[in-house]
């Protein structure tokens, strides 16, 4: 007889071996498991809570022994790491969290957490206790409602026969608890559903004998109670998930049912639907970004733990088994990622679980990702070597290049419209030019600089497209001719070009150069800078996190280089960091997620095209190797995906020649998967990303050093319904940093995911924020302060770029079209210095207030006669809250007296 209402059993209960059929079942459906870290501790009956930053807090729980959790941390799906956050005030299991609409997080109740509830702010760690419920309570559920209180619903108090049929409502507003109406039938073990009309829907549960088979409704506006549908079958210890028809589907059950049926809300009706192949209970469901759904895990029958996963699909009604879970697991939770996979942690197979793992729906049996290319309008002339710079209008300018019409090098520049995936001419460069960079500006116009012309030789012009005059204009010079260059939008709006080739067509002699000079649009000017340690061409540059800007690899003076170095934009100086591990040129680089920076593929001075990838970590200044590449390349190019996935698109190699392979890098596991070829093997082109998430691949070269003016577009292949899609209005123009983001649109709440009670259901209904560099691909989940179904408010932004970037809204997985925003270049203002301490290592720290995000230096002397070339640069000043700098002095204990200047470059 079944004595409790919770979902997890006593660690006393032998586990008996999973069916000899479900080991033998192989998967029919596309989806993998594969392992991540684990959490810190062992938990089950803990709660997982999808964080407006994109992390994951798991809070609470018990280990089996059974020893109650007040522990909780946080998932980082950017890098599969897991870190300690904040503790809960009361250890609890059997509790419900809720993610409030001001982006913090409610626990209320569980074992052992009585009648309690607390607040986790994501911004600083920190719990907070808040109102004490009406009503000690665990097994219940909390749902969220349309206007922003949390509905509270039965559960059981620990008395004897304690199953309740209250419910209160929590107030974020004012942090206080009201009693609403009282169900009809006490219960725990239930289930709450929202539904789409803003009711809320409680199906079965156990009452102390049985499981139930009544439901009823909520009305928010009426705060009652009402009947609906009984169910086919009385059921506890289920799951229970709105699908995108508005109609809810419960699955399983207490003691292993492996039946399923559908409620319809318009008449209040349950009918059958397909059979599981493992009945199962205290399992999960997670609705999918392509509205399948994914059923994991549980209890079957017998109590034995289940590996077995299933996939429902809506149109067909029918059940399909998917890859079978790294550990069998019951009473964990599942949690969809924005990145559209499942984070599953914890739970109990005999002991509890500390393990997780991700389930990744786009990767198929055989180790392949989904993903398709679709060939879109011909440009006008066939080109390589050239640039393709994504516009503030949604457009991409593709401009410059080379082919093999005389005189070779072009200044035919064309527009690609992605509405209408067709192009349009556009204005001429002033120079024919191939070899170049292109980078947009802040204020939306894009510089073109450097590269070679057959007709002029090495260039040092550059020129600025205006998108809505369509017109090239020339602009200061640069102080070195230079092609095969970088260049890099820095964090005060100014550019830098480091090294590259200078030639001479008249000697016919090629310098590797290791000069480099800023651009300043204020002036219309460059200036030499700090030079290189290290002559190079062929490499790559990465404006970090830190502001600094990280050149790596290429070709020197003799030989190929694994040598690195950090560009410091305050003190406009150079420093060697940790070197490659393989020398290489013709690679590519992206700056990942968290923060990383992965290279993949090459060339190197062995004739050897490569296919090793490595990863650099600013914060040790070091690289470690990475999953190799499936085939060796160069002259690719690699697209940092909305999923955080790198996509490595064509290049060349000796075995095969131009490639149309495309391969996918995963941070999150280091290894790369295949997806998709292209309709045309091509080198020496260009990918970027469009608004709408799709990836835009460019002419290039093809086989026998041919031309090519085709283009297609690579779609990632998430399977969603355009009426499921988040849609964005209107967003902050432009966006100063220190400023919150504000969003406006439609469907920022979307099929909603449940009410992540005991029975987990990974709800992720609501608006997750990101902001993507155009330039520097910098990408950051924002905090909000408020959302609704139709708006977003975030936190001050700082710590990001400015410039251009791509706001994009995730709910359930599926991502908006992004709206472009302009982030306002900080103009600093004179510091004065307002604070100075001396640390506990004798250093002395100084602080001072300026403009969120500006840039500064600091340089150190003891005699302030001096010009300021002879004082000590102190590196560059940390800016550690929005407008809140310091910096340090290691070397004034030793000074009797030091002056300090502070300069904004």
């Amino acid at each position: 007889m079944k004595t409790q209402s919770f979902t997890i059993l006593t660690s006393e209960i032998a586990f008996a071996t999973l069916l000899l059929g479900w080991l033998n079942t192989e998967p029919v459906s596309a989806g993998v498991f594969f392992t991540t870290s684990s959490m810190s501790a062992a938990r089950q009956n803990h709660t997982a809570t999808l964080l407006p930053n994109g992390k994951v807090l798991v809070a609470g729980g018990d280990d089996g022994s059974p020893y109650y959790l007040s522990s909780a941390e946080l998932f980082d799906p950017t890098d599969g790491t897991w870190t300690a956050t904040g503790s809960l005030n009361t250890a609890r299991w059997g509790h419900a969290a809720t993610l409030l609409r001001n982006g913090k997080v409610l626990i209320t109740g569980g074992f052992y957490g009585g009648n309690s509830a607390e607040v986790y702010d994501p911004a600083t760690g920190i719990w907070t206790v808040t109102g004490t419920m009406t009503t000690v309570r665990y097994g219940h559920t909390a749902t969220l409602l349309p206007n922003g209180k949390v509905l509270i619903t039965a559960g059981n108090d620990l008395s004897a026969g304690g199953y309740l049929s209250s419910a209160e409502l929590y107030d974020p507003a004012f942090g206080t608890w009201t009693p609403t109406g009282a169900l009809t039938n006490a219960r725990a073990g239930h289930t709450a559903t929202l539904l789409p009309g803003g009711k809320v829907l409680v199906a079965g549960g156990w009452n102390g004998s049985e499981g139930l088979s009544s439901a009823e409704l909520y009305d928010p506006a009426t705060e009652n109670w009402t009947a609906t549908g009984t169910l086919i079958r009385g059921r506890d210890s289920h799951t229970a998930t709105l699908l995108p028809s508005g109609r809810v589907l419960v699955v399983g059950g207490f003691s292993g049912l492996s039946s399923t049926e559908i409620y319809d809300p318009t008449n209040g009706t349950w009918t059958a639907t397909g059979t599981l192949d493992a009945g199962r209970w205290s399992h999960t469901a997670t609705l999918l970004p392509n509205g399948t759904m994914l059923i994991a895990g549980g209890f079957n029958g017998s109590y034995s733990p289940l590996s077995v996963a299933e996939l429902y699909d809506p149109a067909s009604a029918a059940w399909t088994v998917t890859d079978a879970l790294e550990s069998a697991r019951y009473a964990h939770t599942a949690t969809l990622l924005p990145n559209g996979k499942v984070l599953l942690a914890g739970g109990n197979n005999g002991p509890s679980l500390s393990s997780a793992e991700l389930y990744d729906s786009s990767i198929g049996v055989f180790g392949d990702s989904s993903g398709t290319w679709t060939t879109v309008g011909a440009l006008f002339t066939g080109r390589a070597g050239h640039t393709a710079t994504l516009l503030p209008t949604g457009e991409v300018l593709l401009a410059g290049g080379e082919n093999n019409t005389f005189p070779n090098t072009l200044s035919s520049t064309e527009l690609y419209n992605p509405e209408t995936a067709t192009n349009t001419t556009a204005g001429a460069l002033n120079n024919s030019r191939a070899s170049h960079t292109a980078t947009l500006m802040p204020k939306g116009n894009v510089l073109v600089a450097g590269g070679f012309s057959v007709s002029y030789g090495n260039l040092s012009g550059a020129e600025l497209y205006e998108p809505a005059s369509g017109i090239w204009t020339n602009t200061g010079a640069m102080t070195t001719n230079r092609m095969s260059h970088t260049a890099t939008l820095l964090p005060n709006g100014k550019v830098l070009a480091a090294a590259g080739v200078a030639f001479d067509y008249i000697g016919f002699t090629a310098v590797v150069l290791e000069s480099a000079e800023i651009y300043d649009p204020a002036s219309a000017t460059w200036k030499a800078t700090g030079s290189l340690n290290t002559q190079r061409s062929g490499h790559t540059a990465t404006l970090l996190p830190n502001g600094k800007v990280l050149v790596t690899g290429g070709v020197g003076s003799s030989d190929f280089l694994s040598s690195t170095e950090l560009f410091d934009p305050a003190a406009e100086t150079w420093t060697i960091t940790g070197s490659l591990n393989t020398a290489r040129a013709n690679y590519t680089a992206t700056l990942l997620p968290n923060g990383k920076v992965v290279v993949a593929g090459g060339y190197n001075s062995t004739n050897t095209y490569l296919s090793s990838a490595e990863l650099y970590d600013p914060a040790t200044g070091t690289w470690t190797i990475t999953g190799s590449l499936h085939a060796e390349r160069d002259n690719h190019a690699a697209t940092l995906l909305p999923n955080g996935k790198v996509l490595v698109i064509g290049g060349q190699n000796n075995s095969v020649g131009t490639l149309s392979s495309v391969e996918l890098y995963d941070p999150a596991t280091g290894a790369w998967t295949r997806t998709s070829t292209l309709n045309t093997a091509r080198q020496a082109h260009t990918a970027t990303l469009l608004a709408n998430g799709k990836v835009l691949v460019a002419a290039g070269a093809g086989s026998n050093i041919t031309y090519l003016s085709s283009a297609e577009l690579y779609d990632v292949g998430l399977g969603f319904s355009e009426s499921w899609q988040p849609q964005i209005a209107t967003v902050t123009p432009p966006l100063s940093l220190g400023a919150s983001l504000g969003l406006t649109g439609s469907r920022f709440r979307g099929v909603s995911g449940g009410s992540s009670g005991n029975t987990q259901d990974s709800p992720a209904d609501y608006p997750l924020v990101q902001l993507r560099s155009i330039e520097s691909g910098r990408t950051m989940f924002l905090l909000s302060t408020n959302w609704s179904t139709n708006s977003f408010a975030s936190v001050p932004v700082w710590n990001f770029p400015p410039g251009y970037a791509l706001a994009t809204v995730f709910v359930n997985g599926i991502p908006s079209t992004s709206s472009l925003v302009n982030i306002s270049v900080p103009v600093p203002t004179p510091p004065t210095l307002t604070d100075a301490k001396k640390l506990t290592n004798g250093t002395f720290q100084f602080s001072f207030t300026n403009s969120v995000g500006a840039v500064f230096g600091a340089l150190a002397s003891t005699n302030v006669s001096l010009p300021s070339s002879n004082w000590t640069a102190l590196g560059g000043v940390t800016e550690v809250s929005p407008g809140q700098f310091h910096f340090s002095d290691p070397q004034a204990t030793n000074s009797p007296q030091r002056f300090y200047s502070i300069r904004s470059p």
